[in-house]
């Protein structure tokens, strides 16, 4: 293998010259998402493995990647993905995962290593979390330290990169503290609001993770990274409000909440739903700061240095503001929602269907009405029966589900895969079809669908509007009549809003 010199960065070459091949896993994530452009902007050649390429079909760079489908628990499939790979970047976690997270972590984790081995993988490239105290692992750091030893034991060279706060557009870490600061003016905080905090700006995890496919073969092990600024959580709240113009924050700790008490705390304030506060807040119970590394010395910082925390949260604003966010923590799925394909009749076999179905046909302004009906949902709210929307949310909320705070990527505009409250983009034709699939807790499988057809003769638009159902049990039949009468005042309302007025 040999080196080149790519903006700043040293890129792996094959013998032959040709650039190295990096398999990415974990795609459709934050980091992933992100990373892809990276390593082909520096010159790899890139395959991914995706349980579903179409939720890869829209990103810009589709066309650049070679896609395995597959899940990393299938070992056909994820031995397919391995083939002649230089560099493998494991970017898998369990973060959403309620229960067995830990061995779920640990057997994926083992078997990727083990064919990686088999395949002859050059490098393996792992993004973990800084440990400080390795006595008193949450459960979600230990997995998490776990996965990295099990990767390094291998027997490739593994780099495992340990990061703490991530700072940049859509990380759930910065969408935590985003909305803490600006819907809290007061506000009493446990006592890890005292803990040190080493954030790192997600340009910089970035590079890192680039720079570690090149670094010479006889290094492997576990590098700290972070930003030039170390303080404590509180300050870093008050930083936040400064850099976004806010009054600074009145922040009270208190000896009395427990992680179980400000996790569900932060899943009320926040869009990052409980099981992912937990884990976000366990992990700041102890200090979080990057140990001694020579890690700058193997891969090199951007020109002007590491990005401190203020211009990373001003970069992040400034994306969130122009709706210029490439991915978010919501890209990622949600572990148990529904996967399926929408059922169809009559071809479907698995018993009742229930639809609801609304037509409109007249003289519409097609991008107008594509407009309405591609804004749905986040900010924009659904223009109808707000309160039974909100309402659904609080529900779903109660019960472990996403409810609606998880919002939307982008407030006008739609990709496949894109999360939309408590829905999942399924299928996206621009200007023709959206088909949002229900990542709602349901005894069922849920599907809401539009639907523009325009006739070529007349001029006429027709939307139809159609709502699906399949129940499982009878207690998917019953929630489907327990909530038909919402459907007439919801459904109706929302296909007018939708087609607008001649």
């Amino acid at each position: 293998m040999t080196q080149e010199i790519i903006a700043g960065l040293p890129v792996l070459k094959t013998n032959s010259g040709e650039p190295a091949r990096c398999l990415v896993t974990g795609a459709t994530g934050y980091i992933g998402g992100r990373l892809i452009p990276e390593l082909l902007e520096h010159g790899y050649r890139v395959r991914v493995l995706a349980r579903d390429a179409k939720r890869l079909s829209q990103m810009p760079w589709f066309d650049q990647i070679e896609v395995v489908e597959g899940d990393a628990a299938n070992f056909d499939a994820l031995n397919e993905a391995l083939f002649e790979v230089d560099v493998a970047y494991y970017l898998i976690h369990s973060l959403m995962l309620k229960a067995n997270f830990e061995e779920s972590e640990q057997a994926l984790a083992r078997q990727f290593a083990e064919v990686a081995a088999e395949q002859d993988v050059r490098r393996i490239v792992y993004l973990g979390g800084i440990i400080n105290d390795p006595d008193e692992l949450s459960p979600h750091m230990s997995a998490r330290t776990r996965t990295g030893e099990i990767l390094r034991k291998s027997g490739v060279p593994t780099i495992e990169l340990r990061a703490g706060v991530v700072i940049g557009s859509g990380s759930a870490s910065f969408e935590m503290l985003r909305y803490l600061t600006e819907r809290l003016p007061m506000m009493t905080t446990p006592r890890w609001v005292k803990n040190r905090i080493q954030p790192i700006a997600v340009r910089d995890v970035l590079r890192y993770l680039v720079g570690a496919s090149a670094v010479p073969a006889e290094v492997s092990g576990a590098f700290d990274i972070g930003g030039p600024d170390v303080f404590s959580y509180a300050e870093m709240m008050q930083r936040y409000a400064k850099a976004a113009g806010l009054r600074p924050r009145i922040i009270i700790p208190v000896p009395v909440l427990t992680p179980r008490l400000s996790s569900g705390w932060v899943g009320l304030v926040t869009p990052v739903p409980y099981t992912l506060a937990r884990r976000l807040v366990e992990s700041l119970k102890h200090e979080v700061v990057a140990g001694k590394s020579n890690i700058n010395e193997l891969i090199p910082p951007a020109a002007g240095g590491l990005t401190g925390f203020d211009q990373a949260v001003r970069l992040a604003l400034v994306k969130i503001k122009s709706a210029r966010v490439e991915t978010r923590w919501t890209n990622a799925s949600v572990p148990g929602t529904p996967s399926e394909p929408l059922p169809t009749d009559p071809d479907w076999a698995g018993g009742s269907l229930y639809k609801d179905v609304r037509k409109l046909t007249g003289k519409r302004d097609p991008a107008a009405v594509w407009a309405r009906i591609e804004s749905i949902g986040g900010d924009n709210g659904y223009s109808t029966a707000s309160w039974a929307w909100e309402l659904r949310g609080l529900m779903d909320r109660l019960v472990g589900g996403v409810g609606l705070r998880r919002g939307r990527r982008d407030p006008n505009h739609l990709i496949i895969g894109d999360a939309v409250d408590f829905w999942r983009v399924e299928e996206l034709i621009p200007g023709q079809l959206l088909r949002l699939r229900a990542e709602m807790k349901l005894p069922g499988l849920a599907w809401l669908e539009f639907k523009l057809e325009q006739d070529a003769s007349s001029g006429e638009l027709t939307l139809t509007q159609t709502a699906t159902y399949a129940p499982k049990g009878l207690a998917g039949h019953l929630y489907w009549w327990s909530v038909f009468p919402m459907h007439g005042l919801v459904f109706p309302s929302m296909a007018k809003n939708a087609f607008g007025k001649e």
